[in-house]
This record gives C-alpha cells, sequence and structure tokens, in this order.
C-alpha cells in the first residue's frame, strides 16, 4: 500500500465534496438574493438616496418577492433536512446475535485504522457496501462528539456507516475469503468520516429524498403544485451536484481499495473468483428454483443453505469449478452466527418480498417450505395447477376429449387430448399406428377405463367461466396477435397461438381475482397474486413469460403429471434447474425439444415416442387436484 495513493484519492474525494457543497451555497445565495435588494432598497430610502413613488413600488414588490422566495426556501430546506432517505431493506444483525463477526470486522477496521462499522445488516443479494443511516427517521440521533478539525463542540463527528453484507457470501465463503472481500469495503469508513464528504452526502440524499416526496401521487390540487416547484428544485439541484458526487465516490473507492491492499491482498484475488461463482449461483437458485415456489404461496426459507447445495452441484457437474468443492473442508463464514438457521429464514423471506412481491411476514397462504417437502409441496401443485388451468381452456375453446366421437370418454383429463388439438391434420395423418396406438387417439387402450364422465367436473359449484377465450379459437389472427414478438408468432401454429392467447387470458383473470377480506390460503390452480394482498416486486426477477412460454410450460406440466400417475415418475429438485421429473431415478432433459416441437410445428412424434420409451400412457387420466 501506498499512503500517496490512499491521499490523492481521500483528497480528490474531499475536493469533489467541497464542489458538491459550493452547489448548496450557491442556492443558499439564489434565495437570498432578493432579500438582499430589499435590505438595499430600504436602506436607501432610510438614507434619503432612494426616494420617490417608483422606488416605493420597487421596494414593495421586492420586498414581497424577497418574503416569497425565504418562505419557498425555508420550506424546501425543511423538507431537503427533513425527508427520510431510501434505504436498502436488509435484516439487521445486533451484536450479540454474531459477536465472532462483529469481532472480525473490529480487528479488519483497526488493521485499516479506519472507524469501525456501527452495525452489521444481511440482504439477500451478492454485494457488500457501507450505508449511512443515520438520519433521524432511522434511529436515535448520533451522540455529539468534538471535531478535531472544526474544535471542541462545535460539530458532531459523523456516526459511522452500517455494514451491508450479501447474505450468500457468508455460507459459500470460508471465513478467510469473507475477510479478504470486506477489507476494501470497511477501508471506506476512513474516507466517509471526514466532515465535508459526510455533509455533501447528506446534502444528496436529502435531495433524493425530496424528489420522492414530490414524486408521491394521491395529493390535492394545491399540494401538487407546491411539490411541483419543490421537485423541479430538488432536480435542478441533483442534476447541478451529480458529476461532482459521482467522483466523490470514485475518489472514496479509490482511496479504500488503494487502503486495503494491506490486508490479505494475495487472499482476495481467490476471493473474487468466489464472488462470481455465488452470484452466478443465486441468481440460477432465484430465478429456477425459488420463483416456481413463489407463485405457489411457498417461500423456500433455506434459500443460503441452497445455494450451497446449488454450487456443490455445479462442483460435481463442472471440471472446471471441481477446485471449489474442495473448500467446503474448512471453515463457513455463516459460523461466524450464533443462529444462521434463524438468519437464513429471514433472509429468505425478504428476498421473497423483495424479488417477488410477497408479504413481508408469514401468513395464511403464504408459507415457509423447506427443501425435503419442496417437490411434493411446490414441484408436484405447480404442474398440476397448470395442467387443470391448460384443461379449463381447452373447456373453454370447445375442445373435445377425442377426436374420434364414438370413442368413449376417458373419464378426466388427459395428455392425449392435449396432444391431438396442438397436431397439426398433416402430422397426425403421417403419424404411424404404434404412435396412435399408444397414444389412445384411436380407442382407448385399458379395458378397465371407466365409462363417460365429466371432463373436469368443479370441486364446488360456482360462477360459469368468463366465455372471453371462445372467440380466440375463430378468431386467429387475433390469437396470433397474443404473441410477444413477431417470431414467436412465425413459430407457432394456429391452435398453439389459440391456447396460448387463452392461457394468457386465464392466468391474467386469476391474477385480477384477489378475493376481498384479505389474503387466502391458495389452492392448486390459483397463484400467488390471487390468494394474498402482495405488492408488486421493487425488483423483479424475470420479465412476464411469454405466450409461447406460457403454453411450453403448460403442456410440460401435463406430461409430467401423466408421468408420475401412469409411469411411476417422480417430481424432484434440481438445484440448478429447479423443477424436474425423475423417471427410472434419472432427470429428464430431454423433453423441453419434443414440447417444441409440437407447439410450433404441430408434429406430435418426437413426444409420442419418448411418451412409449418412457411408458407413459397419455390415454390415461391424470389428477388434477
Amino acid at each position: 500500500m501506498t499512503g500517496i495513493g490512499v491521499e490523492a484519492g481521500a483528497q480528490a474525494a474531499r475536493s469533489r465534496a467541497l464542489a458538491v457543497l459550493r452547489v448548496r451555497g450557491r442556492a443558499l445565495g439564489v434565495a437570498v438574493l432578493p432579500a438582499g435588494a430589499a435590505v438595499i432598497l430600504l436602506t436607501g430610502a432610510s438614507t434619503g438616496h432612494f426616494v420617490g413613488p417608483g422606488w416605493d413600488t420597487a421596494r414593495r414588490v421586492v420586498g414581497v418577492l424577497a418574503v416569497l422566495v425565504l418562505l419557498a426556501a425555508a420550506g424546501i430546506a425543511v423538507v431537503v433536512a427533513r425527508a427520510r432517505p431510501a434505504t436498502t431493506p436488509t435484516v439487521p444483525i445486533p451484536e450479540e446475535s454474531a459477536p465472532d463477526l462483529y469481532r472480525m470486522v473490529r480487528d479488519l477496521a483497526d488493521r485499516l485504522d479506519v472507524p469501525a462499522p456501527s452495525a452489521i445488516a444481511l440482504t439477500p443479494d451478492c454485494d457488500s457496501w457501507l450505508e449511512d443511516r443515520t438520519h433521524a427517521a432511522h434511529g436515535p440521533p448520533p451522540r455529539p462528539a468534538p471535531d478535531e478539525i472544526a474544535g471542541p463542540g462545535r460539530r458532531r463527528t459523523p456516526v459511522a456507516p452500517v455494514l451491508v453484507i450479501g447474505s450468500p457470501f457468508l455460507w459459500w465463503m470460508r471465513v478467510g475469503e469473507l475477510r479478504a472481500v470486506l477489507a476494501p469495503v470497511i477501508a471506506g469508513t476512513g474516507p466517509s468520516a471526514h466532515p465535508d464528504i459526510a455533509a455533501a452526502r447528506r446534502f444528496v440524499r436529502g435531495l433524493d429524498a425530496a424528489v420522492a416526496v414530490a414524486s408521491t401521487p394521491g395529493r390535492c390540487p394545491l399540494t401538487r403544485g407546491l411539490c411541483a416547484a419543490l421537485g423541479w428544485t430538488a432536480r435542478l439541484l441533483l442534476r447541478g451536484c451529480r458529476e461532482h458526487a459521482t467522483q466523490m465516490e470514485r475518489g472514496v473507492a479509490a482511496a479504500a481499495a488503494e487502503r486495503a491492499q494491506a490486508v490479505d491482498y494475495g487472499l482476495r484475488i481467490v476471493a473474487q473468483e468466489q464472488v462470481g461463482l455465488a452470484y452466478a449461483g443465486w441468481d440460477r437458485l432465484l430465478t429456477r428454483v425459488a420463483l416456481p415456489a413463489w407463485r405457489m404461496g411457498r417461500w423456500p426459507s433455506r434459500l443460503d443453505a441452497g445455494v450451497v447445495a446449488a454450487l456443490t452441484e455445479l462442483s460435481r457437474r463442472d471440471r472446471l469449478a471441481e477446485g471449489f468443492a474442495s473448500r467446503l473442508g474448512e471453515r463457513p463464514a455463516c459460523d461466524l452466527l450464533e443462529e444462521p438457521g434463524a438468519v437464513d429464514e429471514a433472509t429468505s423471506l425478504l428476498a421473497a418480498h423483495l424479488f417477488h412481491g410477497g408479504p413481508a411476514e408469514s401468513r395464511s397462504g403464504w408459507a415457509p417450505v423447506d427443501w425435503q417437502a419442496y417437490p411434493e409441496e411446490v414441484v408436484d401443485r405447480t404442474w398440476r395447477a397448470d395442467a387443470a388451468r391448460l384443461h379449463r381452456v381447452l373447456d373453454a375453446l370447445g375442445v373435445r376429449p377425442s377426436l374420434d366421437p364414438g370413442v368413449p370418454d376417458p373419464g378426466g383429463p388427459t395428455l392425449a387430448r392435449v396432444l391431438d388439438h396442438l397436431a397439426e391434420p398433416a402430422a397426425t395423418a403421417a403419424a404411424t399406428p404404434d404412435h396412435t396406438g399408444h397414444a389412445g387417439a384411436t380407442g382407448p387402450q385399458d379395458p378397465d377405463t371407466p365409462a363417460a364422465a365429466p371432463l373436469n367436473p368443479p370441486a364446488d359449484p360456482g360462477p360459469a367461466a368468463p366465455p372471453a377465450t371462445a372467440p380466440l379459437a375463430a378468431s386467429e389472427p387475433d390469437a396470433q396477435s397474443a404473441y410477444d414478438d413477431e417470431e414467436d408468432a412465425d413459430r407457432a401454429t394456429e391452435r398453439s397461438a389459440a391456447l396460448a392467447a387463452g392461457l394468457s387470458a386465464e392466468l391474467a383473470r386469476e391474477e385480477a381475482a384477489v378475493p376481498d377480506g384479505g389474503a387466502a390460503r391458495p389452492g392448486p390452480e390459483t397463484t400467488l397474486s390471487t390468494a394474498c394482498d402482495c405488492v408488486l416486486p421493487p425488483f423483479p426477477l424475470q420479465p412476464q413469460r411469454t405466450a409461447r412460454e406460457l403454453l411450453t410450460d403448460h403442456v410440460k406440466a401435463m406430461v409430467c403429471c401423466a408421468a408420475v400417475d401412469t409411469a411411476g415418475a417422480l417430481p424432484g429438485l434440481d438445484w440448478l434447474d429447479g423443477p424436474s421429473l425423475l423417471l427410472g431415478g434419472e432427470r429428464a432433459a430431454d423433453l423441453t425439444p419434443r414440447v417444441l416441437s409440437l407447439i410450433e410445428e404441430g408434429d406430435p412424434g418426437p413426444l409420442r415416442d419418448w411418451l412409449a420409451a418412457s411408458g407413459i400412457r397419455p390415454e390415461k387420466p391424470v389428477r388434477l387436484v
């Protein structure tokens, strides 16, 4: 480490902080300018220099203007000073629940010769940073202390910021790796303690909070006008100090990185590899594993432990990651916590709230699920809910249970119904006898097949489904337009497009049908949005599924239900790919291309061959509840 580099970065940050404060000073000067002009005019009248009707009018106009400007400036200053700055939702870690972690952080701060962070919090993300929470709205005011620059009792020394640590780091990284990764972050408390940098940051955060206050909807017309003026002024000041604030933060980061080179520099290079690996595993776990559970009203309660399992699975599959598995014999950083299970559960619930919009606490219809129960509670229920929705849309489109009117009703929803509907007539005619015989397109294959019965009997009598999806069958251009882009529409048959449009409409109705009187426990045919009073997620994981993706997922779900009910398959959990179908104890990884062949080309041949080879009988009814 070179003291010149540290001092250069800190000096650059301080100079930029002074530039930010000069913007504040210029704004104050503009605010008092009319008052200064009014004072000059009044002084001139008292000395007999500015006399006459014109000067009297000028004094009155400038005086009124000065009063209005001062009142507006005072109001804006009060809002900027009192508005609550935005903070990242985190899980606070008290010192009594992680004494070893606090001890390690304080030891790092002592070695770096910087103030120790005031507290530690966890976030369900693969990142770490310092966050200032000294605003009065975030807690008790900081204790006054003499400043070594300003003199005793004249200014308050800024309280050290809070250290926010990504929770996946604690579970995947070893103690030494976490220490190396946190060193440059903790080193940032040194420049942050400078009074000018702290004041510049408070000013910028106050302006940002004022913009948020001005953008709050639902105000009366008069208040909206005042908020518009407030927002315009705050945005103008933000534009004036944006570049200086950006360069100030870069200077702080450069000074912190230079200072941290003295601590575990060699280990930090290795630890940075683990940061990228943890990020990849965490993203995969959230999008492939946690998201299906959240949609079903369940939130996995051990996400951080799951990322370790996901990365261990990656190490097993990828030869490039074999060396990472050997690290698991070392002490994990989560051992620095007294109760890692409780912390993992809290961060898992926060992740569901941030990335999916679920409630911030457990309630009816929003329950935790552990990894052992995940296949039954999430995978199987998701498949059967999607399959039930698929057959409801087929009912609305008027699709018969079988192509042959003379074939008895199978007595329940079947996969053959889906295959026959999506297959193009040319492809159906060209199919081999083995395909049609196994699929039951010409008749039932089992003499014990029950007699005709309602295809999908409702659990309880209720209002009929809206006929909004029925016209889609007769209006193919409208069905094609339901696809999100021309590429998807070009790769879909007319029947696939109509069915996808019906599924999109059905899913939209379910999401809009929020029950009155609070949250209800979701059934297998409801989604999380219909079961609880959730909010839009601040950080959505994925864009909304396209109509083609929606249809693909529903057809795959129907195939999986048939495999479970007729071939003894089992629902499973793959740590990297999410819900999976286990046939004979092996994961079925070649299903998607065959489903896409059916949807995009209307060719059921590859899927029927796969079903026959796997012993799955599509003509058999499946259970949807």
